[in-house]
């Protein structure tokens, strides 16, 4: 009897056992729940997970809460990609002083960062290079010889394109000009 009595001992001994490990095992599963939950919230209010919607989101509650304290909180704006727009072929000119130079040749690029614009610039492309070419020619090869006046040239291209443009458009759109090949002979 004395037997039975630790055999049933051991059984009723066994079940809180198993009791306290399940009671254990889904507090771990518990603990391990919100740890996730802690991970993924932290994530994306830090913007991390959620994308830039996110962070936008964010950053303009938060200029509304500063902007009703007084205080300025800076919100980075993220730009658009640059588009190159070749305009091809390169153009060639003439130059009227008599001097050892006698041409030009330079492979022109066009920078903008609306999708928009490419449309316009390609629509508009007779009158971008008749107003370049015009220009081209009116150059001075002296002056083109320094890495200031082929800088000048290139702010002049610039004005020249966003003019046209802004004529046929009603916008700039065009913020960089680019000079990817520049020979004079």
């Amino acid at each position: 009897m004395a037997k039975e009595d630790d055999l049933d001992l051991d059984v009723e001994g066994a079940t809180p056992k198993k009791s306290g490990k399940s009671k254990f095992i889904l507090i771990g599963v518990a603990v391990v729940l919100l740890l996730g939950v802690s991970v993924t919230a932290t994530l994306f209010l830090t913007g991390m997970l959620g994308g830039d919607e996110a962070v936008a989101e964010e950053g303009a509650a938060g200029d509304a809460k500063a902007g009703a304290k007084g205080k300025k909180k800076a919100v980075k704006k993220v730009k658009a990609p640059l588009n190159y727009v070749p305009l091809d072929p390169p153009f060639v000119v003439n130059f009227a002083d008599d001097s050892e130079a006698r041409f030009l040749q330079v492979t022109v690029e066009l920078g903008t960062r609306d999708t928009d614009v490419i449309d316009q610039i390609k629509e508009h492309r007779p009158a971008i290079r008749n107003n370049l070419v015009m220009l081209f020619s009116s150059q001075d090869p002296v002056s083109l010889n320094t890495r200031e006046g082929k800088e000048k040239l290139r702010s002049d291209t610039l004005a020249e394109v966003q003019k046209v443009l802004k004529a046929e458009t009603g916008k700039a759109g065009v913020e960089a000009v680019f000079f990817t090949s520049f020979v004079m002979q």
